[in-house]
């Protein structure tokens, strides 16, 4: 059996901690080439990135893909509109989603999957002040845990 060969480029942290996230998708983006070769270099950013739905197709908007820097005229915007690559029941399921019960879609993760580039987007629900405290509350007694059986331990 042939193992998928992975590897990250980016990852939305902040969407973890201000958001729960209810399902998950992994789905391809379509990108030109100096944009590919400017992913391999690890000049990707998700922070600020949202998916949008239009008209029946999924957009990735606020992604930015620094420059390539021998690429010059081939280079396109780096804060362009990216179209996902998803399938159609998929959309409509998620467009639904949104509408109705008021989720939103953050992109979680930006990765190499066989040599596509990939990225994991999230169907989340916005977390409250409440429990954000909740979260790093139970980081930190994890964390502390952690730290009292290590020197338990020795």
């Amino acid at each position: 059996m042939a193992r998928e060969a992975m590897k990250l480029v980016a990852n939305n942290k902040k969407a973890y901690h201000d958001y729960f996230i209810e399902e998950k998708y992994e789905c391809g983006i379509e990108l030109f080439g100096t944009e590919v070769k400017s992913i391999r270099m690890g000049k990707c950013s998700i922070k600020e990135a949202y998916v949008s739905i239009d008209h029946g197709e999924a957009f990735i908007e606020g992604m930015n893909i620094s420059p390539y820097e021998k690429g010059n005229i081939f280079n396109r915007e780096p804060l362009r509109k990216r179209r996902l690559l998803l399938h159609k029941r998929e959309i409509l399921k998620l467009a639904g989603q949104v509408q109705a019960k008021g989720y939103t879609l953050m992109p979680l993760q930006v990765y190499f999957k066989n040599g596509r580039v990939k990225i994991e987007i999230g169907l989340a629900r916005g977390k409250k002040l409440y429990d954000k405290r909740q979260d790093i509350r139970k980081k930190d007694m994890k964390r502390e845990m952690e730290r009292d059986y290590k020197v338990s331990v020795r």
